[in-house]
């Protein structure tokens, strides 16, 4: 065993031997470099970023765990604007004056001389209407009068007579040589036939307003314009039948369109606070971008519905009562709305006839002033003092007393407290309170 050991031995030095050569017994010994050491400068460099890290991220920490005053509050500056307090109302555009041409005769109507959208003058033709009744009406009744006349003529001639015979009565009678009865017979026969006389002058002029009646109809078969206007609409056509006994049929609606009357609807609410004079304007569904200016020129008394009040119509106690309940519960129930009236010039021709409106009434207005939303305002006190809450150049929020103008509720004007480009508090901002969903146990624990 100890020979083996022995071999095994001799064969690592051998493998030594030849891997590393044998140091000469004369070499001194191998240096080994000293480590080197950091200057105090690096030292001191190296502390102080560690020290400002430390520092940087507790200033974080603190932050995260206490934020700023502000830092959840909704503001907005004080700026220098304009504000314009209006009433909101729809309206309804019509010409200045819109006329709906009837005929006031009855028949076929023969021509029509107009289009739609043709501009018209007074007395311009509009449409013919067979006349050869109203023309055979007249006829007639100029006969009736030419009748007339030549049974007044008749009597004019017995009437001679019979005062020729009176006056030889008279005569005769004061001779003695008449009996009074022929005397008396013969005044008779004067004084009736001048009755008759007065009679037929009576019929005559019958005659003559029953020619005058047929030869207006007859001008009626010839329809004209009665003012100057654009034709609006054309109801009755050419080769149509018109009756005229119950009711005027129209032929043709004409308007004036180089001016148009706005109806605005003004809620019961508002009404109150309108006066005539006040400035309007408006804009249209097909040009929201263009206002057009007027005044408000007249407020109707009563609302529309009073034309379809029940009590005008009711005709005993009973229905009077039940009407006027249902009225009142409908009235209950619908709103009510007066009719602000005004005139804007339409040269161009670009409002139509009833296009819809989306008029605004002014009641105040005012430039150039400093305003802040409606929402940042608070508390309201006395003589239009109201409490703002305003943030401060240091961050922190404080409250004052500021004096408002006019206010729209949607901005203020702001008299007195603030000045412009200072912060103003409006809301608070809406925070993400959802919880995060925590996992839950694993399967089947």
């Amino acid at each position: 065993m100890q020979m083996i050991n022995d071999v095994a031995k001799a064969k690592a030095d051998r493998a030594a031997a030849v891997d590393f050569p044998p140091r000469p017994a004369n070499d001194p010994p191998p240096v080994v470099p000293a480590p080197r050491r950091k200057s105090p400068i690096r030292r001191r460099v190296l502390l102080a970023a560690a020290v400002l890290a430390v520092v940087a991220i507790g200033w974080g920490i603190k932050a995260a765990l206490s934020p700023s005053p502000t830092a959840n509050l909704m503001t907005a500056p004080v700026t220098v604007g304009d504000i314009e307090q209006t009433v909101l109302a729809t309206g309804t555009l019509k010409p200045v004056k819109l006329v709906a041409v009837g005929a006031q005769v009855s028949g076929r109507v023969v021509s029509l001389k107009v289009a739609l959208g043709q501009k018209v003058k007074v007395g311009d033709l509009i449409a013919e209407i067979d006349s050869v009744t109203q023309q055979n009406t007249l006829r007639t009744n100029e006969a009736a009068l030419q009748n007339t006349r030549a049974q007044r003529a008749e009597k004019e001639a017995l009437l001679t007579l019979y005062e020729a015979n009176l006056a030889r009565q008279q005569m005769t009678l004061a001779q003695k040589a008449s009996s009074r009865a022929d005397y008396d017979t013969a005044e008779a026969n004067v004084k009736t036939t001048r009755a008759q006389i007065a009679q037929l002058d009576a019929q005559i002029i019958e005659a003559e307003v029953a020619i005058e009646t047929a030869r207006v109809n007859l001008g009626y078969t010839h329809i004209t314009a009665p003012i100057d206007g654009t034709v609006l609409s054309i109801v009755t056509q050419e080769g149509q039948t018109v009756n005229a006994v119950q009711s005027a049929p129209t032929i043709v609606v004409l308007g004036q369109v180089d001016t148009m009357t706005v109806r605005a609807e003004i809620s019961e609410a508002d009404v109150v606070r309108v006066r005539l004079g006040q400035k309007v304007y408006f804009t249209i569904l097909g040009d929201p971008g263009h206002r057009y200016h007027a005044s408000l020129e007249f407020i109707e008394p009563a609302p529309e519905s009073v034309k379809t009040d029940s009590s005008f119509t009711s005709t005993t106690t009973s229905s009077s009562s039940s009407s006027s309940s249902s009225s009142s519960s409908s009235s209950t129930s619908s709103a009510i709305y007066y009719n602000g009236i005004f005139n804007v010039p339409n040269p161009d021709g670009d409002l139509r006839t009833y296009m819809t409106a989306e008029v605004h009434i002014v009641l105040g207005e005012v430039h150039n002033v400093l305003t802040v939303p409606a929402a940042a305002l608070g508390e309201a006190g006395a003589g239009d003092i109201y409490k703002v809450r305003v943030v401060e150049s240091s961050g922190s929020v404080a409250t004052r007393a500021v004096k408002v103008g006019l206010n729209n509720k949607i901005t203020a004007e702001i008299c007195d407290g603030l000045k412009a480009g200072e912060q103003v508090v409006i809301g608070t901002a809406a925070t993400d309170t959802t919880s995060k969903k925590t996992a839950g146990p694993p399967p089947g624990m």
